[in-house]
This record gives C-alpha cells, sequence and structure tokens, in this order.
C-alpha cells in the first residue's frame, strides 16, 4: 500500500489544525466571551454576564477544537475559526463606536 502524500505534509496538517485548534479556538472563544457578555448585561448584571458567558464559552472552544478535526482539510478549519472570531470580535467593538458617536 502506497502513502497518497508524504509524510512531512501530513504532519504538517496536523499540526498546523493542532496550531488552529489552540490558537484559533482561543481567539473564537475569546470574542465569544465578549460579545455574549456585552449581549447578556443588557438583561442582567454585569458579573453574571460574564460569568454566564464565560461557562458557554467552554462549550465554545470544545466546539471550535471539534470542527477543527473535523473539516475536510487545514484551510477550511482555519477559516472556520478565525472568520467567526473576526465577526465577533466586530461585533464586540460595535457598543463602543456607537457610543463614542453619541
Amino acid at each position: 500500500m502506497r502513502p497518497t502524500q508524504p509524510l512531512w505534509r501530513y504532519r504538517l496538517a496536523v499540526a498546523s489544525r493542532t496550531l488552529a485548534a489552540v490558537a484559533g479556538g482561543y481567539a473564537l472563544t475569546a470574542a465569544f466571551t465578549a460579545t455574549a457578555a456585552l449581549a447578556l448585561a443588557q438583561r442582567s448584571t454585569r458579573v453574571d454576564a460574564v460569568l454566564a458567558a464565560t461557562l458557554l464559552a467552554w462549550l465554545v472552544y470544545a466546539l471550535a477544537i471539534a470542527w477543527v478535526f473535523f473539516a475536510r482539510t487545514a484551510w477550511q478549519a482555519w477559516c472556520g475559526v478565525l472568520g467567526p472570531a473576526m465577526l465577533l470580535g466586530l461585533a464586540a467593538q460595535v457598543p463602543q463606536w456607537l457610543a463614542g458617536a453619541a
């Protein structure tokens, strides 16, 4: 049986996915926590909002790690983690921009 790709490419793909899971998952989780805390603070106290967002962030981090290793390619893994992280980070900045404009 002949391997379909060289061993170094396989190892590079696994290393890339691992980095996407750790660093990209962390970025996604941090952006989610900030956005969720701001959204939940509208209906509850700030302490409760931050606590709830932080607890939900553990689920988001686990799902991000699962997504990275379920993705078909390493590029899809990176895009699937960093794309939503950038959108959530942008959403977390919008209230500051609106408050500065008022």
